[in-house]
Parts: structure tokens; sequence; C-alpha cells
């Protein structure tokens, strides 16, 4: 216990029970440094990448999740704890008032799926800028990562919607870090790399941009019988980075496309590639569709709180903007 007048120290993962130096050290080793990543970890996987007993694993695992006092929480806690959620603007007051009247929310993943021209990546390319406005413009001031799976990601767009915000177009840049992913090994393993870059790099996160989320397990997982697994991969990814928003506090926006369905006869012919693996680890869902003279509607489709809805804007070259 501390004694009055002295900072209460934090534990680590030295202070687990049955923790000593060599396997403190060893976790350091594979990446596992700070107790809520042991806590959020399998003891299953933590044996296997350490190659340890699954009994030890399960005593590590445990122990993390004692000092950490995690388990049941009060209603009242988790509404303290989304007090801390931040927004970020897409400049669109329509688009904002979709999503609850702020903007994306971090903590958070946010798909956007629809046909080619729909304004996915758009929209993906004015978060990346507007994640680095002040707070006071809807902004974070933080930093964005831009995992592109489709080579669509546009530096020239990224300047040209950052002179409009009235930023700096190269600090925006630099604050974007972009990795091209040419395959689904390459996406999850980025994915995964975030945690490296916001601790060795201390790189501020305010978004994580995937782009487009299930455009190379398309393309990697032919035919139903390759169907089962990649749909346990996609969850894996969509874990993670979920993991990673709630440790972080920074946002998760996703990019998806679309495929027909033949067999409908009224409304809209089109569903979300991903099926339920993707509907059930999206916080919210937003159907973006092309409009009347030169506009967007974004349709939310699903969110934990907020109801339906639907809104019109448009996509000029400053960026994202309403309706006149």
């Amino acid at each position: 216990m501390a004694k009055k007048g002295e900072e209460k120290k934090e534990p680590t993962i030295y202070d687990i029970p049955g923790v000593g130096d060599k396997t403190a050290e060893k976790l350091i080793e594979y990446g596992y440094d700070d107790l809520m990543k042991l806590a959020t970890t399998s003891s299953y996987e933590l044996a296997e990448v350490l190659g340890i007993g699954e009994a030890l694993a399960k005593k590590i695992v445990e122990g993390a999740r004692k000092l950490l006092k995690m388990g049941f929480e009060s209603g009242l806690d988790i509404l303290q704890k989304r007090n801390n959620y931040q927004y970020i603007t897409f400049g669109s007051k329509a688009l904002n008032e979709l999503l609850g009247g702020k903007g994306v929310e971090t903590g958070s993943i946010t798909e956007f799926f629809g046909e080619f021209g729909s304004g996915k990546t758009q929209i993906a390319h004015q978060l990346a800028v507007n994640v680095q406005l002040p707070p006071e413009k809807g902004g974070l001031g933080k930093g964005a990562i831009y995992i592109d799976t489709e080579g669509t990601f546009r530096p020239e767009r990224i300047m040209q919607m950052a002179k409009a915000k009235g930023l700096n177009p190269e600090e925006v840049l630099k604050n974007i870090k972009v990795a091209r992913a040419y395959t689904t090994e390459q996406q999850m393993m980025f994915a995964e790399k975030i945690e490296d870059l916001i601790k060795e790099e201390n790189f501020p996160v305010g978004v994580v941009i995937v782009d487009s989320l299930t455009s190379l397990f398309r393309a990697e997982y032919v035919g139903r019988g390759s169907l089962a697994e990649r749909q346990q991969k996609l969850n894996q990814h969509m874990h993670t980075l979920q993991k990673l928003a709630d440790l972080y506090n920074f946002a998760v926006v996703v990019t998806n496309q679309v495929m027909a369905k033949p067999d409908m006869f009224f409304g809209d012919p089109t569903a979300a590639i991903g099926g339920h693996i993707v509907g059930h680890n999206s916080t919210y869902r937003i159907y973006l569709r092309k409009g009347k003279k030169n506009t967007r509607v974004a349709r939310l489709i699903d969110s934990p709180h907020l109801p339906e809805g639907e809104v019109v804007f448009v996509i000029d070259e400053e960026g994202i903007k309403d309706v006149k």
C-alpha cells in the first residue's frame, strides 16, 4: 500500500503472481508487454506463442485480469467510459447527425459499404484529414493509419481536402501512415503492427482505415469450400481491430464491397460482402449509394442505440459537404 504523499504505482506484468523475471522477459520479447494485452488474450493463444503449458498460460492471463480488476461493471461505469469516447467530424452536418450528431466514434468499428463510385474511399480520405483537425473543429489532433488493399489511396486527393480545411497539405500527409496490402496475411499483419507504431514510434493514432476490408479475402478464398476459413480469418482480423480500438481509443473505419442478390425481387438487390461476421463485428453500418444530381445517399442500417436514418450529401473538389 502506498504511503501518504507517494504516488500509487501502476501494476505491471512483473506483479503477476507466479511470473518471475525470466517469464516476464519472455512475455515482453513476444510483445505481451502490458497487462491489458495479456488480459485480453486467450490462454490457448498465449500457450501456442510462448510454447508453454496451457495451465501456466491460463494462470498468467487470470493474474493479469485480477490485477486490472476486470469483471462485471455497472451500467453507470459503462456510461462513464463512453463519456471518454471522442468523435471525428465528416465535414457534413447531415452525416454527423446520422451518427448521433458528432461524427465517427472512437472505440468502435464503422463500416461503409456500397457499389463502385458510391463515395466509400472519398469518406475514408476525408476522415484521414479531418482527424488531424483540432478538437474544437471536430477533429482529434491525431494521425491516421490507412491500410490500402485496392491501391486507391491518393495523396493528391488528401492535399485537396487538407487545403480546403486550412491545413498544411504536406504536414497532413506526414501524419497519415499508409500500408499497401497485397494479401490477406499482409492485411492482418499490418493491423497487428498498429500497436508497434503507437508504442515504438510514439505515433498518436486517431483513426485506422481499412479500404477495403473484404477485397483480398474475396479474391483469395474462392468457392463454398473455403468460405468457413475465410470467415474465420475475417472474424480474427476484425477482433484485432476492435481490441486495439478499445485499448487505444481510436476509431476504426472500414469500407466494404457489395454483391448482387438476383433472387431479391423487391427493394435494393445489393448486400455487403462478409455476411454475419462483418455485420456482427461492425458497431455502425452505413450503406452508400448514388443519388440524384451528383449527390450521395447514406443510410444507417445498424447501430446499437441510434435509429435507422437516411441523409443526402455531396462530394466536390474540396471534399465531403452538405447539400446546399
